[in-house]
């Protein structure tokens, strides 16, 4: 049976940049990083305390993706702390932390115009 997730793939159009904004903004640490194609690296990030991993790898075709708004959510325990955190290193926020009925959100850009939310669990 399925346990969990193992990781997510988040579409890059430029993997040094972004492995530098993941490892050096978001304190990701780098599980993998080698040669998949000629074109591209598979760079694989882990999340500090975290079970399930990022990997900064773009499929074929999948190039309309890069810059989007991605269907993922990253989760931290204050997203107001955070979101200072975060924008002290130089992320850029869309929309600035708020809260909610449902719970408090924010959503960041990365260097490659993808845009997460970030929220509270």
């Amino acid at each position: 049976m399925i346990r969990g997730l193992k990781f997510i793939s988040i579409p890059v159009r430029n993997q040094d940049a972004c492995l530098q904004f993941y490892t050096e903004k978001l304190g990701f640490k780098v599980g993998t990083d080698q040669f998949f194609s000629e074109t591209q690296r598979w760079i694989e990030l882990l999340i500090p305390g975290a079970e399930t991993g990022v990997v900064l790898f773009t499929p074929d075709g999948h190039d309309k993706r890069i810059g989007d708004f991605q269907p993922l959510s990253f989760w931290c325990d204050d997203v107001f702390a955070t979101a200072k955190t975060m924008k002290a290193k130089g992320v850029e926020f869309e929309v600035d932390p708020k809260t909610e009925e449902w719970g408090t959100s924010a959503i960041f850009k990365d260097v490659d115009g993808n845009r997460f939310v970030l929220s509270s669990r």
